[in-house]
């Protein structure tokens, strides 16, 4: 029997991905994926388009959120699955999220007009359009200013963590985080924790988070295998994807290679039901 493809973690173009909710549920559809999840960073806003493009080509679309966290300095992200799209709260605070990005984005560009640099924040939205602005627009918009040379370079050069021209954002503390994804139905995970110190997963999993995310294009053999360990230890639940965007990412083989399988998500739904027993 052909294992089933489950991504549980990708981008659309309402957030920092390139493609359409429908042109990223197409290809998930040409690369075998059976089970997707767009977690999109702050934004809900293509889970409809991606619904109805799923059930058109046979596709589970499960409705998730990727929202910024902070503990003591580090940036942790956390993934949110199964929500309610429409809670109030969750999107009180998504809207909050995106304005602040707005705020950020604009920081930053005063950063690099101060360097010498002529570029504009419209320069940025015109890119952005109405998805949630993040620093790939602001990247894109200095590569076709002639700022940089490439897509890389805006980010290596001036707004990666700690550049000439970075800006921390705003971000809720991990348990405000959870509190919001569970009070709309759905279930947290540690995304992508890369080298994060075990330490720090253990404050996060002390703070109410469901599971971790395991499978990632950035975990090797190695590093899967240590967070599949601290998922048994602490009886958590475990998601992996392929965190594709597309486009200047050069991460298009990533998509349909890094996937978790259809027994994670079933556990999710336990997990679900026994919640709201």
């Amino acid at each position: 029997m052909t294992k089933r493809k489950v991504d549980l973690h990708s981008h659309t173009n309402h957030s920092d991905g390139v493609y359409t909710a429908s042109e990223l549920v197409e290809k998930a559809k040409n690369v075998g994926i059976e089970v997707l999840s767009i977690t999109d960073h702050d934004s809900v806003n293509a889970l409809e388009e991606a619904n109805e493009t799923g059930k058109k080509l046979g596709i589970e679309i499960i409705p998730g959120v990727e929202i910024s966290s902070d503990l003591r300095g580090d940036e942790v992200h956390i993934l949110g699955y199964f929500i309610d799209p429409k809670n109030k709260e969750l999107e009180r605070y998504l809207s909050f999220f995106r304005e602040e990005r707005v705020l950020r984005a604009g920081r930053i560009i005063d950063k690099l007009n101060n360097l010498g640099y002529e570029i504009s924040l419209d320069d940025v939205l015109k890119i952005a359009q109405n998805c949630a602005v993040g620093r790939p627009h602001i990247a894109q918009a200095m590569l076709e200013k002639g700022i940089v040379s490439s897509y890389f370079e805006a980010f290596n050069k001036f707004i990666k963590n700690g550049g000439p021209a970075y800006e921390r954002k705003v971000h809720l503390s991990p348990q405000s985080a959870f509190k919001i994804i569970a009070d709309a139905g759905g279930l947290s995970f540690i995304a992508h924790p890369g080298t994060m110190p075990e330490g720090l997963i253990k404050e996060l999993i002390d703070a109410g988070a469901d599971g971790i995310e395991v499978i990632h294009p950035s975990h090797n053999s190695d590093t899967t295998k240590f967070y599949r360990g601290i998922v048994n230890e602490y009886f958590l639940l475990e998601s992996g994807g392929s965190d594709f965007h597309g486009g200047k990412r050069n991460d298009d083989n990533n998509f349909g290679k890094y996937y978790t399988s259809i027994i994670a998500v079933d556990a999710m739904h336990t997990r679900l039901m026994k919640n709201s027993a």
